[in-house]
């Protein structure tokens, strides 16, 4: 069984198995997790996706068979499958480090089917080898919200007060990552979300507030991964000269206008877009490392629409996780 997006709500559907052609492999989905963007994308609110299409883009499961030419990884191997599905691999992005820029690139449960099913097919090159002790439902998120909380990171530079707007999957785990480098995390949440809050305490954050409130120290950077593009102004009242405000997700509504006032002092607006394999590579080794323990919600496969219905409604603490039966 799959589940396929048309707009607005998954609805069941029974496909044939896929089968995997040169260089992929053909992947028993054992968990995937729910992502905000699978929440744009049900929603309508991405360009040209691929229609209908099968959403899931942290998905981890086990190698049931391989194409021809496939190399990398043997049947029976547990595997994450990531929101980079493929890139042309020639143009100046591709050959410059910066595959994610990539304008072939293809993107798994948006332009390509993904893992709210029981197998997905996925190009070989772009799947990553996951370590042991760690659960399949606690590997998910990291196939996106880790990945892209390591990004949006990392082009906060070495800046050490670091402020996570919007506390859910991507910001409880780069809280951890913040944290195991000696950086102070600064957690702001819906307004009056007492539970966040605390959870986010209890991820060691130095202060955690409502979204509406002024942190108790200037930060260096901000990182945004809520989709709320009001909050771009307000981060950037929050940052110190020469901070950054990191806006980490693939869509956003739109910014309101502000006072140039609140960008002087060489403070800047980046965006994240998508990710690389390296980051892949690197994060996934330093989660292992740390270790990085996910919150997980799980829900059945059969279950999605009300898991995407929680993480829209903000009653998520953490992740939701779907489990393929």
């Amino acid at each position: 069984m799959q589940l396929r997006a048309p707009a607005t709500a998954l609805v069941p559907a029974d496909l044939a198995i896929p089968q995997p052609g040169p260089g992929q492999v053909l992947v028993r989905v054992r968990a995937c997790g729910v992502c905000r963007t699978d929440l744009h994308v049900v929603d309508g609110e991405l360009p040209d996706p691929c229609s209908p299409v099968i959403p899931g883009h942290e998905v981890v499961g086990i190698v049931a068979a391989m194409g021809e030419r496939t190399t990398g990884f043997m049947p029976g191997q547990r595997v994450g499958v990531p929101w980079l599905g493929f890139t042309c691999g020639t143009c100046d992005y591709c050959t410059s480090g910066r595959e994610n820029l990539c304008a072939q690139a293809r993107f798994t449960g948006y332009t390509l089917d993904g893992g709210y099913a029981e197998y997905v097919v996925a190009d070989a090159r772009y799947c990553f080898a996951l370590p042991e002790g760690f659960t399949d439902h606690e590997l998910a998120p990291w196939l996106c919200a880790g990945l892209i909380g390591y990004r949006a990171l990392s082009m906060a530079g070495a800046a050490r007060r670091i402020g996570l707007y919007g506390f859910g999957a991507a910001a409880h785990i780069v809280a951890q990552v913040a944290r195991h480098q000696r950086r102070e995390v600064y957690a702001f949440t819906r307004p009056g979300d007492a539970a966040a809050q605390a959870f986010a305490r209890g991820l060691g954050a130095a202060w955690a507030g409502g979204s509406d409130e002024t942190p108790p120290v200037a930060l260096d950077a901000a990182l945004l991964f809520a989709p709320v593009g009001a909050l771009v102004p307000a981060a950037l009242a929050a940052v110190a000269p020469g901070g950054t405000v990191v806006c980490a997700g693939i869509h956003m509504s739109d910014i309101p206008s502000f006072p140039y006032a609140r960008l002087w002092g060489e403070r800047r607006v980046v965006s994240v877009a998508n990710l690389t394999r390296q980051d892949g590579l690197e994060f996934i080794a330093l989660a292992a490392r740390i270790p990085i323990r996910t919150e997980v919600v799980a829900y059945p496969l059969v279950e999605a629409n009300e898991a995407l219905a929680a993480l829209r409604e903000g009653r998520l603490t953490g992740a939701a996780v779907l489990t393929v039966p």
